[in-house]
């Protein structure tokens, strides 16, 4: 069953303090329920691949080509990134969202099919899910930079991102039961069937700016408009991507979302097939396994989006705050990868991969939220470009993962080389990194 969280409270922004910007039932359901939604049907995607991979895993156990196939979503992911970004800057986060989620649920109808065809049709069919989803990020961060003042735009990433990382857990955990529970079609059906009326909530509720919305009061627009310190920008024109590309605090987020996505899909990716090949945990127990880091993500994400809007309000420097928060989501997971080399049992293991990416979720207050301080009017298209970089990293991270398992015989060499990633890029960002704006029209 999919939990949907839908919080009713007026329009009470007043000194309640971050919270008090659940104050609407449209906008705190596309908040809430948005990633989640889109997590559970990756999910349902990787679910059927894992079972794929198991049978794989005894029939040929190739780990190289068991990474090639994890990877078939982001071949669309990484293409249409970028476009979808452009789109975004230039027609508003709801409309190219609401393509995205149309073609994502028609790609997850397709599912079923494509799998009993061939594995190449279902290798394409992921690969046009991926293609979907590309818009999803952009556009999310551009709808929350307008609905949500400077000082309370982290809590509202890490509010919105939970509802990701408690769709991974609901994924790695129910999937496998709904499809020997079901069937196949069943779920597939289901899910997309919730895409459409999602949909249609989404069309008639939502707007891309609070000036336009039917929902919001004077003085809640007030409020709102009150606490941002970027002016509220809409470009029409082709994004610069020469000028974009020219400055360091550009490549200071390329190079962290390249480094956060690299990490964040070994373990996504891999986890189960850790705990089974280093621990023989069989894969019930692993989904376990692998659940547990999400939940307790989705807890240190908001954490770190009420630390960073807290530190805002008390007058450290933004460019301070996210140098910390983007230290402590690149630092703690690099040192906890270090230490999983010296795991010896499959708790300990858990404890470790639950501290690497709790921790990393620190970065959803930093080269995330980054992308609107340096370029409100550029935002979308820069978070594509930022985006397509981190989804390369995931390919060749899944991909290389199962190559130097084959090659070497363990993790720990590609856990070693992932940590020693994590450094760099640290030491990269807290010298190029700025929260103050760098293009102007």
């Amino acid at each position: 069953m999919t939990h949907i969280v839908l919080v009713e409270v007026g329009p009470v922004r007043t000194r309640m303090g971050t919270l008090a910007f659940l104050w609407d039932p449209a906008t705190t359901l596309t908040i809430l329920c948005y990633p989640s939604y889109f997590s559970w049907h990756q999910n349902l995607l990787i679910g059927l691949s894992a079972q794929a991979h198991l049978s794989f895993w005894v029939v040929c156990p190739s780990s190289g080509q068991i990474g090639i196939s994890s990877s078939s979503f982001l071949w669309g992911y990484i293409l249409s990134s970028v476009i979808g970004g452009a789109l975004v800057d230039k027609y508003g986060g709801k409309r190219v969202l609401a393509w995205g989620v149309a073609l994502w649920s028609l790609a997850t109808l397709l599912t079923p099919w494509a799998a009993n065809h061939s594995t190449v049709s279902l290798l394409a069919i992921r690969a046009f899910f991926g293609l979907a989803e590309g818009v999803a990020m952009p556009s999310m961060s551009t709808l929350l930079s307008r609905w949500f003042p400077s000082q309370e735009r982290a809590s509202a990433v890490g509010i919105s991102m939970a509802g990701f990382h408690l769709g991974n857990v609901a994924g790695l955990l129910l999937t496998p039961i709904m499809l020997s529970s079901t069937g196949i079609s069943g779920p597939f059906v289901l899910f997309s069937s919730f895409g459409m009326l999602w949909l249609m909530t989404w069309a008639s509720k939502v707007s891309n700016d609070p000036k336009e919305s039917r929902f919001i009061s004077k003085s809640e627009l007030h409020l709102i408009q009150a606490g941002k310190t970027d002016a509220q920008v809409k470009s029409d024109k082709f994004p610069p991507l020469r000028l974009i590309l020219s400055k360091l605090p550009t490549w200071a987020i390329i190079f962290a979302n390249f480094t956060n996505n690299w990490g964040y899909f070994v373990l996504l990716s891999w986890m189960p097939v850790y705990f089974k090949t280093v621990f023989n945990v069989n894969l019930k127990q692993a989904a376990w396994f692998s659940a547990v880091p999400w939940g307790t993500m989705a807890v240190s994400g908001y954490i770190a989006g009420a630390t960073s809007d807290y530190l805002i309000k008390a007058g450290y420097s933004l460019t301070l705050v996210r140098k910390i928060m983007q230290s402590v989501g690149f630092i703690g997971p690099g040192v906890a990868l270090l230490c999983l080399n010296y795991a010896n049992t499959p708790v300990v293991a858990a404890v470790l991969i639950t501290i690497a990416l709790s921790l990393s979720s620190f970065s959803q207050a930093g080269f995330l939220l980054n992308m609107q301080d340096i370029a409100p009017q550029y935002a979308g298209v820069l978070h594509g470009i930022s985006n397509s970089a981190g989804s390369f990293a995931a390919i060749v991270s899944t991909i290389g993962t199962g190559y130097f398992v084959e090659w070497l015989g363990s993790f720990q060499a590609f856990l070693t080389v992932t940590a020693a990633l994590y450094f760099i890029t640290t030491m990269f960002w807290n010298l190029f990194a700025t929260g103050e704006r760098v293009f102007y029209d």
